[in-house]
């Protein structure tokens, strides 16, 4: 069978970084093919290449042989190319009837109407996508499922050939998301090609036929979901390397909970990222949540760091924090490094850790800055270069530099190898250890990268679609959790 969908050498350069690098696959009719990375791999870009959101530098996209590569976007709609996007994009002002209707619009200026049988086709598609009783109602008024339903009936108006599903069960419940599924097996069976993107393989395993993953713009596996949830570069780019538990003395086991979370669950808008979790951590502990993107670690630390609402319990040494802001939740002692770091790029590395330690008594302040630049040099060497000038790295240790300036009771590590080369993981790796043995932190670590999130925890937990999965010690993780984690 010729395929639908055949993508060559697809290139795509952001000054100096490429994004993708000449990446190929193909699509027959009638298939589903899952495009699979962590974040920062290339899958988005991929599929705006694809879609003509994104001019290739280079590489040929072909829809039943036609040239695809460079065209605009409504080119390729209008081609036979159907989009679902992560998030619902609704016009509220509209029904969901008029919604579909829309989409259904002729391209030509002058022919600006449907014609008659355009009623009749838009509630043709909102039955086939579970929206036939939901038609005369407005979005605002259905649940986040139903919107995700709307996208789909969107995207599938024009009838085309080639759909194309971005994260299609972010904030599903497990029920949604069986429908969701049954859903996109349909358009197989409707002849459509289909090409879903998702963070990992374990989620679209039982919808796609084939599998090709992704890590830093190049493909780097591919075949069926089985295969490539075996492939040795596929776990090591989501594991961080074989998954071992290190020998260590466990700290906190006997003492109370310092941070108690019970039954916490967020609703961004109507999607939920977070769904009844409880943990706890013990003054003392360095205790790590492994999940992959999108499971809802950053979301459970800016529940506890007071940065969104939450439903549940969230109680701090004894004290619950419902109501407190951010401000007041740090000063309290709790400081979280984020992500995405959040540094002051024009202003150098010293004054990043003055303004970390601005509230604390300045002799303690010198003490500690003295005892920062011991645990990472390199930061003395740089003290009056402009954080935006450091490595990947060397921002790292910044942030969590500046975050130890507050001299917190709980550090809230998020994600903080994304993106570091193995040498610089070992330098994060060694100050950890030596900050374990030298003060009494307490540490929660969210990480998906397994090997470095057990190598430096007392208990871990699992957290995958919003819901904790699993909690252990890191010895009983591979024989327990590990075989499933992807």
């Amino acid at each position: 069978m010729t395929p639908r969908l055949v993508v060559e050498g697809l290139t795509k350069r952001f000054g100096g970084l490429v994004a993708v690098r000449d990446l190929g696959f193909e699509i027959k009719a009638g298939e589903i093919l899952g495009l699979i990375g962590p974040n920062g791999s290339g899958k988005s870009t991929a599929m705006k290449l694809i879609m003509g959101i994104e001019r290739p530098n280079q590489g040929s996209v072909r829809l039943d042989g036609a040239e695809m590569a460079g065209l605009p976007a409504h080119r390729i709609a209008r081609a036979g190319v159907g989009l679902v996007f992560q998030h619902s994009r609704p016009l509220h002002r509209q029904t969901i009837l008029e919604n579909i209707k829309l989409a259904l619009l002729p391209d030509s200026l002058f022919r600006l109407a449907a014609d008659h049988s355009a009623t009749a086709r838009a509630r043709e598609i909102g039955a086939r996508v579970g929206l036939g009783a939901v038609l005369d109602r407005y979005p605002q008024t259905l649940p986040f499922a139903d919107l995700r339903r709307l996208e789909l009936a969107r995207a599938i108006a024009r009838d085309p050939k080639l759909v194309l599903v971005d994260e299609p069960f972010a904030g599903l419940t497990p029920t949604e998301l069986a429908d969701f599924s049954a859903l996109i097996a349909g358009f197989r069976e409707e002849g459509r090609a289909v090409l879903l993107v998702d963070h990992n393989v374990k989620g679209v395993a039982a919808l796609v036929d084939r599998v090709v993953a992704l890590y830093l713009g190049e493909r780097i596996a591919s075949g069926t979901a089985a295969e490539v949830m075996r492939d040795a570069k596929v776990r090591a780019v989501y594991l961080g390397g074989s998954i071992e538990a290190h020998a260590r003395e466990s700290r906190g086991t006997e003492a109370a909970p310092l941070l108690e979370v019970e039954a916490a669950s967020v609703f961004y808008g109507k999607a939920q990222a977070l769904q009844e979790v409880s943990l706890s951590v013990r003054a003392g502990e360095f205790v790590s949540l492994v999940g992959l993107n999108g499971a809802g670690k950053t979301t459970l630390f800016n529940a506890v760091s007071g940065l969104v609402p939450y439903q549940g319990r969230i109680v701090w040494d004894g004290r619950p924090l419902g109501g407190m802001t951010a401000a007041a939740v740090a000063r309290a002692g709790i400081v979280q490094c984020p992500e995405t770091r959040e540094l002051f790029g024009e202003m150098s590395v010293q004054e990043n850790l003055d303004l970390g330690g601005q509230h604390q008594p300045v002799g303690e302040t010198r003490d500690r800055l003295a005892g920062l630049f011991d645990l990472f040099p390199i930061l003395k060497e740089r003290r009056t270069q402009a954080a935006r000038t450091l490595s990947g790295g060397e921002q790292q240790m910044l942030a969590i530099a500046r975050a130890l300036m507050m001299n917190p009771r709980l550090l809230i590590l998020d994600e903080p190898t994304l993106g570091l080369a193995p040498v610089i993981l070992e330098q994060l790796s060694k100050a950890l250890e030596r900050l374990r043995e030298t003060s009494d932190i307490t540490v929660l670590l969210g990480e998906q990268n397994v090997t470095f999130a057990l190598s430096h925890a007392d208990r871990v937990y699992v957290l995958e679609h919003a819901r904790i999965i699993w909690q252990g010690p890191p010895s009983r993780f591979a024989a327990e959790a590990g075989a499933g984690y992807l």
